[in-house]
């Protein structure tokens, strides 16, 4: 009885002894491939989640950026509709006349509709002094003006810097030499202080920067701009 148990207590050492040596075999062959998992985990899993989680700030920054423009978009879209009411409300619903002093161009509209453009010239800018300490800058007045008079075959009454600029005396007031025909044009239309818009000798300097203040304009363009400017029109000039 003593031997069976014995033997019983061998066999059951040695079969916890396999058990153990299983284990441990298993253990040291699976660690390797534990290890390699882990730095396989830190080497590309670490940085993959770091890069799903900065993916993911982005894409909630991305949605925020697109509300934020969104919102953006609907208070310009509302600022730009206020804006068109109030120069809708501003534009004269007949005839007017704008005049782009940079580019020396003009264009007439009739009730909010482009019905002529063109090339014209303004001030040069120029300045001209005389011996009496007078000088005269020669430049386009800027602002809203209207239409004051209309003129078919206008005459130039030259002012006294045309004497200055030429070198000649300065005569009275009414003197013959002041009054010049056939270089305004068939037509001449006063923007009031002596500026008109009238035509030219000088059409080859259109588009340029020349004249001594008044806007000067292609025969055409001219008789166009005067059938449609009624005395009153507008003219905007900037």
């Amino acid at each position: 009885m003593i031997n069976d148990e014995s033997n019983f207590k061998g066999e059951l050492n040695t079969y916890f002894g396999k058990k153990r040596m299983l284990i441990k075999f298993i253990f040291w062959l699976l660690m390797p491939i534990f290890l390699w998992f882990i730095i396989l985990f830190v080497l590309i899993g670490v940085p993959y989640l770091e890069n799903r989680s900065f993916i993911f700030e982005k894409a909630l920054s991305a949605i925020q950026e697109s509300e934020n423009n969104s919102k953006f978009k609907k208070e310009l879209q509302s600022g730009i509709a206020q804006v068109q009411k109030k120069m809708d409300r501003l534009t004269p619903g007949g005839a007017y006349l704008i005049v782009n002093t940079s580019d020396n161009t003009f264009s007439l509209y009739r009730n909010k509709a482009l019905v002529r453009e063109g090339l014209c010239s303004t001030g040069s800018h120029i300045k001209l002094e005389a011996d009496d300490n007078k000088n005269w800058i020669f430049q386009t007045p800027k602002g809203v003006f209207s239409i004051q008079g209309k003129i078919t075959s206008p005459v130039w009454r030259k002012p006294d810097w045309a004497f200055v600029e030429e070198g000649l005396p300065i005569p009275g007031p009414n003197s013959s030499s002041r009054f010049e025909y056939g270089v305004l044009g068939d037509y001449a239309l006063s923007l009031g202080k002596g500026y008109l818009i009238h035509g030219t000798l000088y059409k080859r300097f259109l588009g340029q920067p020349v004249t001594h203040g008044c806007i000067r304009m292609n025969d055409d363009d001219l008789k166009t701009v005067y059938q449609f400017l009624p005395i009153g029109a507008k003219v905007f000039i900037y």
